[in-house]
C-alpha cells in the first residue's frame, strides 16, 4: 500500500468531533515524516468524506484545507469542523487536548 493510501486510511479512525496531528498520524505509521503526511493530506481525493480537515497542527491551529492556505481554506475548514460540533476560536481549536483523538 502506498504511503498516501496509508495516511487516508487512518484517516478514516478519526471520529466526528475530534481532530488529530500530522504528526499523531506519521508516529502511528512509524514515521517522522509529518509533512509527508500533510502532502498525503493535500492530495486526498476523497475529502471531505475521508476527513482530512479533522488533522491540524501540533499546536492546535487549524492551518489549511486541500492544500491551499488562503483565509479562505482556512475558513471552509473551520466550518467543516464546527459542524462537527469541535470549537474553534481565533484560527485554534478550544479545549484542544479534550478533543484530540490518539491512534
Amino acid at each position: 500500500m502506498k504511503f498516501e493510501e496509508r495516511v487516508w486510511k487512518l484517516l478514516k479512525r478519526i471520529p466526528k468531533g475530534k481532530v488529530t496531528t500530522y504528526g499523531l498520524i506519521a508516529r502511528k505509521m512509524n514515521t517522522k515524516g509529518y509533512r509527508a503526511v500533510g502532502n498525503a493530506c493535500r492530495r486526498n481525493p476523497y475529502a471531505p468524506i475521508v476527513p482530512c480537515h479533522r488533522v491540524v497542527r501540533s499546536d492546535g491551529t487549524v492551518g489549511g484545507f486541500g492544500g491551499k492556505t488562503s483565509g479562505k481554506w482556512t475558513r471552509k475548514k473551520t466550518q467543516l469542523l464546527r459542524k462537527e460540533n469541535v470549537e474553534v476560536k481565533k484560527g485554534k481549536i478550544v479545549d484542544f487536548e479534550r478533543v484530540l483523538f490518539k491512534f
